[in-house]
Parts: structure tokens; sequence; C-alpha cells
């Protein structure tokens, strides 16, 4: 514990001179591409949404990642070209694109070289798509931001990860987001416009709250604002609701960053351990290691996880 502070204190002091740390700043990233949450796997369907929150995220100045499980990909065994397609739109927005795994398996359930192995075949689309476009792909998020079960697991999958030439996007800002996307696309299927609007307006707020936690998550760790990185899910609602929540933000001072950016400030490089608890963010588990107990998250309302159902008193956050 002694060293972990040193080492904090450390980075603390390094970032006080930098001067990205010195406003707010996010980056955003989305979860379990092509598509989460939707009231419509019907083509036509999935091809408008997408669209709809491409433009809002374009039109907002907002960079993004958006992060592909190759498993969605496929219909009946095959792979489907409407799917694959629904990919190439993030990459001609000018959106990059990572690896999400294949089929979202979660590192603390499963054996290392199963879920390594599930991971490589989580690239073979979508790494000839980013290729088509003059990049390559760089960046891996953890299912249910599950990191591995012990100390040692996590370097060596870290070793795996850098050996590919992979990089961790971390996740600061995690929410119930997708709580809010169950329920809306559930209550849209069923044709009730008017519980679908009231889902989504109580998400910015229930957002607004969500940063203000991450913020005094950061104070009581940092002393001043770093970068957050922060999670979302290509999904019905943020393709109705991005613009709404990047206001807000807006609001609140943040200016939009991409995530090679965020991650240069120095608090990134804090290292991160075991906790003995699932699905927490970066900052989350940085508190636990530092002898700190981080309060929980704003609760979503009652109506809402109603309408989500009992899977999402269930699962875990970060799904």
């Amino acid at each position: 514990m002694k060293y972990w502070l040193a080492i904090l204190a450390l980075f603390c002091h390094l970032a006080a001179a930098d001067p990205l740390t010195e406003d707010r700043a996010v980056a955003f990233t989305f979860d379990d591409l092509p598509f989460a949450a939707v009231p419509s796997e019907d083509d036509a369907y999935l091809a408008g949404m997408t669209q709809r929150l491409l433009d809002s995220v374009r039109q907002a100045g907002a960079p993004a990642v958006g992060f592909v499980n190759e498993k969605k990909l496929y219909r009946e065994g095959q792979l489907d070209p409407a799917r694959v397609d629904l990919l190439r739109s993030w990459l001609k927005a000018g959106f990059d694109l990572g690896n999400h795994t294949y089929s979202h398996l979660s590192l603390n359930q499963v054996p290392l070289k199963v879920f390594e192995n599930d991971f490589l075949r989580g690239e073979t689309v979508t790494r000839p798509l980013v290729q088509e476009e003059g990049h390559n792909l760089h960046w891996f998020r953890h299912p249910y931001l599950h990191v591995g079960k012990t100390d040692a697991e996590i370097t060596e999958f870290q070793d795996f990860l850098t050996a590919h030439g992979y990089a961790i996007a971390p996740v600061t800002v995690n929410d119930s987001e997708w709580v809010f996307a169950d329920a809306y696309a559930k209550a849209q299927e069923a044709g009730d416009a008017a519980l679908a609007q009231r889902i989504g307006a109580a998400y910015i707020p229930y957002m607004s709250g969500v940063f203000d936690w991450a913020e005094k998550l950061t104070d009581d760790l940092f002393g001043h604002p770093i970068p957050q990185v922060l999670l979302l899910h290509a999904n019905s609602l943020n393709a109705d609701y991005f613009g709404q929540l990047a206001a807000m933000l807006r609001q609140r001072g943040y200016r939009f960053v991409t995530l090679a950016e965020a991650l240069k400030d120095p608090a990134y490089s804090t290292p991160l351990q075991v906790t003995g608890l699932a699905g927490e963010s970066w900052l989350e588990r940085w508190s636990r290691e530092a002898g700190l107990r981080p309060p929980p998250p704003p609760p979503v309302p009652g109506f809402v996880m109603q309408q989500a159902g009992r899977n999402a008193m269930a699962m875990d956050r970060g799904y």
C-alpha cells in the first residue's frame, strides 16, 4: 500500500505540470458494436440507427472509438455483409474501431488461453476493415471491465496485448447507461412512445449525476481534473440522445478529446491491481488500491429499472 501511494503521489506531482489536466476533458468510447439494445434488428433500422448516432457524435465534434464484438456480425452462422457495413460506417465517419473480443467473454470467468483465443477471433473482420482506411487495430476493451482474477493474470494478458500491438482502453466513467438503453428499446418495441420519452428525459440528468460522482472520485485521488474516458454503447438511446448528452457535458466545461490524447495524462500510468470487485471503473479501482472507499454511483430511477427487467438488476455494471 505504501509503495502504491508513493507512486500515486509521484503521478499527481507530474500531472500538476501537465496542461491537459488543468481543464475538463472527456474521450467517448462505445462498446458492443455493431449495435446493442435496439428495438429491431432489421437491416434498414440498424443502418438508420447507426447513421443517426454517427451524425450526432460527429456534429458534436466528439472523437470516438467503437469496440466490436465480431460475433454480432454473423446471422445464422454466416457473416452478414449489412452488419459489416455498419462497421464501415464508423470508419467512413472518421471514427476508430477497437477489439472487444469475439463473443464478449469475461476474463474473470474463463481460462486465459480461452480468452486470448476469443480475442484473436475478434479481430478477423475488424482488422482488414481498419487497414483499408490506412490505420492499425490498436485498442482493446475488456468485456464487463473484468480485467483478470489475479495480478499475475493481469500482467500476463498485458504482455499478450503488447505482443499483438494493442493498448488497453480504460474506463473512468462507468455507468448504467445500458440499463436506460435496454428500457428505452423495450418501450420502443412495445410502441409506447410516451414511456420511451420519459426514459430518455431521465437519461441526461442521470448522466450529469454520474459525472458529479466521477469528478468527486477524481478530486479525492488526484486533487485536480484528469481527462475522463466515458463508456457508452452503440444503441438506440444514444442515437436519439447523444446530442443532449454532449451539450450537458459542454455546459459542465468539458472539451472532447481522442482516447490517445486522454491517456497521455500521467494518471493513467497509475498501477492497476486486483481489488476483488469486478466491473468497476479505473477510478474506483485506483480508489480502493489507495485505501479509499468509493461511494456507490447514482442509482437508476426505479421506473427505468422496472422497464429494463430483472436481468438489469442481476448483471454487473460495465455490460
